[in-house]
């Protein structure tokens, strides 16, 4: 069996919905099993509540020791300032035991995301994220256009070939359309079957 774990930070719900849906693409692929967890929130609680935070996330809190037990991870991140959030970077900054031993080398890696608005930023912050998976020795697959939706004209949505992605709007009242979760979907799919090819 291949593992792969979905592993996402999301302040008001909408990368939640994402990893969900990646984690479902998963679940197509016979031979692999999916696991949910969130990196550590670090904003404090009562300024987290002020802001709106989404509080009821049933996804277990990771460890960083834990990514060594799973032969691919999908990340999900919202964006900031075109990269990815803070507490995603604290998660990583905290994997240097994984770098000096290897624990990641030849693993499949992924990146999903979210931005405020449609250009902001959604290229980049999967873009900034690459190199930290390479630098653990990652093997890195986005989203191919073989997933077409990405391509339609028809709603203005996310999606690149780096990785699926979703619009949230300014205030965060827009959730992940239909095509967004099914692009989510595919890349979890996708990612899976070549796990399962390297790893199953």
């Amino acid at each position: 069996m291949a593992k792969i774990l979905v592993l996402y930070h999301s302040f008001y719900g909408h990368i939640e919905a994402m990893a969900n849906a990646v984690a479902d693409g998963v679940r197509q692929v016979e031979g692999c099993t999916v696991d949910i967890k969130r990196v550590p929130e670090t904003v404090p609680q009562d300024l987290f509540a002020k802001s709106g935070g989404k509080a009821n996330q049933p996804a277990p809190v990771a460890k960083p020791e834990e990514l060594a037990n799973y032969d691919a991870i999908i990340f999900g991140t919202g964006t900031r300032f075109g990269n990815m959030t803070g507490q995603m970077r604290n998660f990583l900054d905290q994997t240097g035991a994984l770098w000096m031993s290897g624990a990641l080398v030849g693993k499949v890696g992924s990146v999903f995301c979210s931005s405020a608005t449609q250009h902001g930023g959604q290229e980049s912050t999967i873009l900034t994220f690459i190199p930290t998976l390479l630098h653990q020795g990652m093997i890195y697959v986005g989203l191919p256009y073989a997933e077409q939706r990405q391509m339609g004209l028809d709603e203005i949505k996310g999606g690149s070939p780096y990785g699926a992605s979703t619009i949230t709007g300014g205030q965060g009242e827009r959730m992940p359309s239909q095509q967004e979760l099914g692009m989510a979907g595919f890349q979890g799919k996708h990612v899976a079957t070549i796990a399962k090819k390297l790893f199953g």
